[in-house]
């Protein structure tokens, strides 16, 4: 179904398209909405809903995709169903959720703008037990970047295959002339990310020496993955300073499949509450 932003308030379930107008980005975009629904008939699905407000899972997508490919190569919706939490997935291009220095401001739009909108839309939960955030490639990035940026926000964050040594990645990029290195540009232009609040190795230091709650984290990513060296480094930093970090490193490329097995493997993990 796809509406329009202001006519939505309550009582809408399933997966829902929705277009509003971000005042950050200063156009109109899109984000997919998964609400849940309390049913005791519907045939070979088992849906749940508790009273009240709902937990919310904000699913960022990766480099080439939109808000709709989580819905469209995965079975995200039969999988929250069974756990009463709403996911949603907005649209963000190629900035890797970042304010970007010749572009739009996607990390302003995403870390304030966004949770503001769907739960102006929606019954959505504010409390930071009920909120979570996870993605894949860039969205794995993304995931990891907003929860230890903002820890008062989440007490979960998973990447599957993340991007997660930004700053390596864009340099090796620029040296190579991969394609990705224009979009880099419009987001970074010429900036070394080392030692910026871009660079997540920079971000938990900076965390740690604060007084806040640390997010749980989950980290997957395949051993068949171009991306499996970079998780690996991640992997040993996360251990070597003692951060709340599960992880799995399975068999798998970066490919949907994977991540479909691993979003399933993300939701039993996540500490959602029952009321």
């Amino acid at each position: 179904m796809l509406f329009m932003g202001q006519s939505i308030k309550e009582g809408f379930n399933g997966t829902n398209q929705m277009r509003f107008f971000s005042e950050v980005l200063t156009i109109s975009t899109s984000m997919t909405v998964i609400l849940p629904e309390e049913t005791t008939s519907q045939i070979g699905l088992k849906n749940n809903r508790s009273d009240g407000k709902i937990p919310v899972l904000y699913l960022l997508h990766g480099f080439s995709d939109d808000h709709t490919i989580w819905s469209r190569r995965t079975s995200i919706e039969r999988y929250a169903a069974e756990y009463g939490i709403a996911v949603v997935m907005p649209q963000v291009d190629h900035n890797f959720y970042s304010d970007m220095q010749y572009g739009k401001k996607y990390w302003t739009f995403i870390s304030e703008e966004l949770p503001r909108i769907a739960r102006s839309f929606f019954p959505l939960s504010v409390k930071r037990e009920d909120n979570f955030v996870a993605g894949l490639s860039m969205g794995g990035y993304g995931a990891f970047k907003w929860a230890l940026r903002k820890p008062e926000q989440f007490t979960a964050a998973a990447s599957l295959s993340g991007v997660l040594d930004i700053a390596t990645h864009a340099e090796k990029a620029r040296e190579e002339q991969d394609p990705i290195n224009n979009a880099l540009y419009q987001v970074y232009g010429e900036q070394d990310l080392h030692g910026t609040d871009q660079d997540l190795f920079t971000v938990i230091k900076e965390l740690l020496k604060s007084e806040k709650e640390l997010p749980q984290l989950f980290q997957a990513c395949g051993t068949e993955d171009y991306l499996w060296e970079d998780n690996q480094i991640f992997n040993q930093f996360a251990e070597e300073n003692n951060l709340p970090l599960v992880h799995t490193f399975t068999t798998g490329t970066h490919e949907w499949g994977y991540w479909d097995e691993k979003i399933k493997e993300v939701l039993a993990w996540l500490p959602i509450k029952k009321s």
